[in-house]
C-alpha cells in the first residue's frame, strides 16, 4: 500500500513540473511584434518630431529674413529721400531778388522811369533795353498797390496796354487781352489809344502823348 501511494505522488509532481515550465499564455487578438519592429516605430516617431522641428525652424528663418529685408528697404528709402531733399536744397537758389533801384511788388520787379516824358512806343522800347516790358497789371488789387508806389502823384505813367483797331480790343504787350471783369477802362476807344495809370485812375489817351512809364521784369535767382 505504501508503494502505490508514492507512485501517485510522483506522477502528480511530474505533471506539476510540466505545467509550470510551459510559457505563459497570450490573450487572443494581441499581436506579438518582433523587437526590431518596435525599434523602427520609435525611430520613425523621432524622425517625424525632428522633421516638424526643422519645418518650424525654416518657417521662423523665412519670416525673419522677410522682416530684415523690409527693414533694410525702408532704411534705404529713408536714406534716399534724405539725400534727395539735400540735393534739392543744395540746388535751390537761396533768394529771389530784384535788381538795384527796382521795387519788389508781388512776384515782379518794377521801376518807375523818372526821366523826361515820352510817347508810348518810346516807353516800350526803353523797357526792352532793360530786358523788361511795360508793366502788366493782373487785377484791381495790383493796380492799387502800384498806384501807392507812384513817385509823383500828379503824373501819368504808361502801362503795357493799347487798343488794337483790327481786333477792337484792349491788348497787353504779352499778347493777352484785357479782362473787363478785372480791370475796366471807361471812354470811347479809338485807333492808337494807349493806357496809363495815375494816382487815382486807369485811363487812356493817344499813344503819341508824352507820359512817364513803368517797366517790369520777373524776379531773378541770386545764388
Amino acid at each position: 500500500m505504501d508503494g502505490q501511494v508514492m507512485y501517485a505522488e510522483l506522477n502528480v509532481s511530474r505533471k506539476s513540473g510540466l505545467k509550470s515550465s510551459s510559457p505563459p499564455s497570450v490573450p487572443q487578438g494581441v499581436c506579438q511584434c518582433p523587437s526590431w519592429h518596435q525599434l523602427a516605430l520609435k525611430v520613425g516617431c523621432a524622425g517625424l518630431i525632428l522633421l516638424s522641428l526643422a519645418v518650424i525652424g525654416l518657417s521662423v528663418s523665412v519670416i525673419s529674413l522677410k522682416l530684415t529685408s523690409s527693414s533694410t528697404n525702408n532704411c534705404t528709402g529713408d536714406v534716399q529721400d534724405v539725400q534727395k531733399n539735400r540735393n534739392e536744397t543744395t540746388e535751390r537758389p537761396s533768394l529771389l531778388k530784384c535788381p538795384k533801384d527796382w521795387i519788389l511788388l508781388r512776384e515782379k520787379c518794377l521801376v518807375f522811369i523818372s526821366s523826361s516824358p515820352q510817347h508810348w512806343t518810346h516807353s516800350l522800347a526803353d523797357c526792352l533795353t532793360k530786358e523788361a516790358s511795360l508793366v502788366l497789371i493782373q487785377d484791381q488789387e495790383e493796380l492799387t498797390l502800384i498806384q501807392h508806389q507812384l513817385p509823383d502823384k500828379g503824373l501819368n505813367f504808361w502801362i503795357g496796354l493799347n487798343f488794337t483797331l483790327s481786333e477792337k480790343k484792349w491788348k497787353w504787350v504779352n499778347g493777352s487781352f484785357l479782362n473787363s471783369n478785372i480791370l475796366q477802362i471807361n471812354g470811347e476807344e479809338k485807333e492808337n489809344n494807349c493806357a496809363y495809370i495815375s494816382h487815382k485812375k486807369i485811363a487812356f489817351e493817344n499813344c503819341e502823348a508824352e507820359n512817364k512809364w513803368i517797366c517790369q521784369k520777373n524776379l531773378k535767382h541770386q545764388k
